[in-house]
């Protein structure tokens, strides 16, 4: 049903109109505490079986929603009661800022894909530290980071200082967004001369929040061996693979359909064609760091296969963005049902027991054969 009123008429409006109001909708039916309640009943698996402790903290399922939905801490709550595990809002910025001047977003349908240049559109950290502060805590919250777009690279930590410190002690976790191709010279601060005195601030203004750091689909893969290490080093809580990607190699799209988007070139691309390099990042990362780290995976997250195979591939936590955009408001319920199926079906108790179960090991551990899971 949902697919047709997509089809139909959803992709027909503009899309950042479209999106606001659908999550209009969404705030409209929950806004209200007992139909809250009951969706949240009707939404999560009450048996614990998809459950995932990370972080310091049980989720009720490994299933999250991507940083760039919710932007400014408004709808994480409604977004909760259609059965996501967490939600991660922002980007969040010290000062408020506009987004890049339009068009910033294009739908992408026959790549099941989103193209956007938003570049950190928010109200700003303080703002969403108000919101947060009242939240009555029934959605588990991560609050994703970055700097200014007028804040020159050498005084970027100053800026993710800022904002850590407005919500590090409203948020269950925070993430530092180190890889957003939509604001210029942003990627610059992957690299390890650049990156590691920043998450030195940052961790300090953390306190005990557990700090994490989002990556981008297009480093080298020596780049992602540098940045696990480091955080490893350093004792972040965790990585957040992937960002959104500048390729545009094998879109089903045409190309003078994405040419004709005047941005297109400076846009990042999200969904479906992210898959195969998201899965990839990850597998390489769990090599690299093992259980040392916390990993979620995003990126091409459309199915509760997607959600199957990045947990046996090393993920804890795994969250989408465009797969919800075109899966509609039922799609985290039915995800959640089927993760529940296949845990029963592997003869694994919990979810849990199945992290990294197919991944690939670290040097010099074994673990056993887990080829039975496959079937799931």
């Amino acid at each position: 049903m949902y697919e047709a009123l997509f089809d139909s008429v959803l992709r027909r409006i503009p899309p950042q109109r479209a999106h606001a109001a659908a999550l209009g909708a969404i705030d409209a039916v929950t806004s209200r505490p007992r139909p809250r309640r009951w969706l949240r009943r009707a939404t999560h698996r009450q048996s614990g079986v998809i459950a995932i402790e990370a972080l310091g903290v049980r989720f009720p399922s490994p299933l999250g929603i991507a940083a760039g939905l919710d932007k400014d801490a408004e709808h994480y709550e409604a977004l909760g009661a259609l059965g996501f595990g967490f939600v991660e809002v922002g980007t969040l910025t010290p000062m408020a800022q506009a987004s890049n001047p339009p068009p910033v977003l294009a739908r992408l349908p026959a790549d099941r894909a989103l193209l956007n240049r938003m570049g950190f559109p928010n109200k700003g950290a303080e703002a969403a530290a108000r919101r947060l502060a009242r939240r009555p805590r029934q959605t588990l919250v991560g609050a994703n980071v970055g700097k200014n777009r007028e804040t020159p690279l050498k005084r970027a930590a100053d800026d993710y200082v800022k904002a850590a410190t407005a919500l590090a002690p409203l948020a269950d976790y925070l993430v530092l967004n180190v890889s957003s191709p939509n604001t210029p010279g942003l990627r610059e601060l992957e690299s390890v001369a650049r990156l590691e005195p920043l998450v030195r601030a940052t961790m300090q203004a953390a306190g005990t929040t557990p700090l994490l750091v989002k990556i981008s689909p297009d480093l080298a893969d020596t780049a992602i061996d540098a940045l696990a290490d480091m955080a490893v080093d350093l004792g972040l809580a965790g990585i957040v693979a992937t960002n959104t990607t500048l390729d545009r190699d094998g879109l089903a799209t045409p190309a003078e359909r994405v040419a004709r988007e005047a941005w297109a070139e400076g846009g990042g691309v999200s969904g479906r064609p992210l898959k195969h390099r998201s899965l990839a990042v990850l597998t390489r990362l769990h090599a690299r760091v093992g259980g040392r780290l916390v990993l979620v995976s995003v990126g091409g997250v459309e199915s509760a296969d997607d959600v199957w195979e990045r947990v046996l591939a090393g993920a804890s936590l795994v969250q989408s963005y465009t797969g919800f955009v075109y899966g509609g408001p039922a799609w985290p319920r039915s995800v959640n049902r089927e993760l529940e199926r296949r845990t029963h079906a592997a003869g694994a108790q919990t979810l849990q027991e199945l992290v990294g179960a197919k991944a690939t090991p670290r040097a010099g551990e074994q673990r056993a054969d887990a080829d039975h899971l496959q079937a799931g």
